[in-house]
Formats: C-alpha cells, structure tokens, sequence
C-alpha cells in the first residue's frame, strides 16, 4: 500500500526537482504531466506533481474570513535556520506574514506552503 501527497503545479518536473533536492528524495515517477519522489530505498510514502493547467498560486495565509484551502507539509530539521537557508537556495521563500514564533513558513517555487520546525 502506498500513501501520499499530491500537489498541482504548472511544472511538475521543475517542483518535483526542488523537493527532491530540499528533502533528499528521488524520482520514483517520471511521465509528462506526473512525477513522484520517495525516500531513497523506496517506502510506503510518496509526494506527487501532477500537472494543472491554470493552477492559481494557494494564499498564504488564507485571506480574513476564508478557510485555508492549502495543504501545509510540515518538516523538522535539526537546524532550522540552515535548512531554512538551504531551502531559499533552492529557490523557495519565506512567507511574509509567520503565525507561530517556533515555525517557519515558507512558500515553493509553485507557492505552496510548507513549514521547518525546532524539536519541541
């Protein structure tokens, strides 16, 4: 059984490339319009790039009074701000506004949300 994540991207081979190389994962799937990373050796879990025309950037944070329609993927290094640093190399950002003081949001080349938290 396998069970994942999928994100709708205009790239899905350029995405895929960012997480691959941020997460240290690779290529399991690779067709037009689809790719998927695993964990090196394989597993259970899978993060997928499908391809959606039109794909509308995801708001982040949600604007006042709507519900977040995001999906946020949440990691936790052992050095924040070197990852943090590492991941806007990559071409990520970090998101302007930053609801909690012990996470950091940042945005994909694609805009979607994704967090680097401390050990608690």
């Amino acid at each position: 059984m396998l069970w994942g994540t999928i994100l709708p991207c205009v790239d899905p081979r350029g995405l895929a490339g960012f997480y691959a190389r941020l997460l240290g994962w690779v290529v399991a799937t690779d067709e037009p319009g689809w790719v998927t990373l695993q964990p090196p050796g394989g597993g259970a879990a899978y993060l997928g790039f499908q391809l959606a025309e039109g794909h509308a950037v995801p708001a982040w944070p949600p604007p006042d009074g709507h519900a977040a329609r995001v999906l946020r993927f949440d990691v936790a290094p052992a050095d924040v701000p070197g990852a943090v640093a590492y991941a806007v190399s990559l071409g990520a950002r970090v998101a302007p506004q930053q609801p909690e003081p012990d996470v950091t949001i940042l945005l994909d080349p694609a805009g979607h949300p994704f967090a680097f938290a401390g050990h608690g």
